[in-house]
């Protein structure tokens, strides 16, 4: 191996161990203890479950800006619930009024259990986290 070579996977062998201690992830929500935190962003598209549960919710009467809801299982089995939406206003009585709506929704339409409680999700629209809520018993 000529010394070029040599040198050149010596650099990339020690730039690869530096980089994997290296982490964008931040300490856990003092609110979701034990649980990793989630995105603070993610995709403007919404999986096609995720559409279909938020026409569903609009057709019943739910907010129209909401065009993703995705159901899957948090921490210790209460239900995590990422929420799309295109509203992008982050005031905090329209959060209040969009997870009343959705946990309602849920519980009476879809037949979701709440009763243990619940993480939720909002994301706007440009993929951006609006509100991140713990509502665990």
């Amino acid at each position: 191996m000529n010394p070029l070579t040599r040198w050149t996977a010596l650099v990339c062998v020690g730039c690869a161990a530096l980089l994997s201690g290296c982490t964008t992830d931040s300490a856990p929500d003092p609110g979701r203890s034990g649980a990793a935190p989630g995105p603070t962003v993610t995709s403007t598209v919404a999986p096609a479950a995720a559409a279909r549960l938020a026409e569903r919710y609009r057709r019943s009467g739910g907010e129209q800006d909401v065009y993703g809801i995705q159901r899957t299982s948090g921490p210790d089995g209460v239900p995590l619930l990422i929420v799309r939406t295109r509203n992008p206003d982050e005031d905090a009585e329209i959060f209040d009024d969009l997870k009343e709506s959705i946990t309602g929704y849920l519980e009476r339409e879809e037949g979701v259990s709440l009763g243990r409680g619940y993480l939720m999700d909002v994301f706007g629209p440009d993929g951006g986290l609006q509100h991140r809520l713990d509502a665990r018993s």
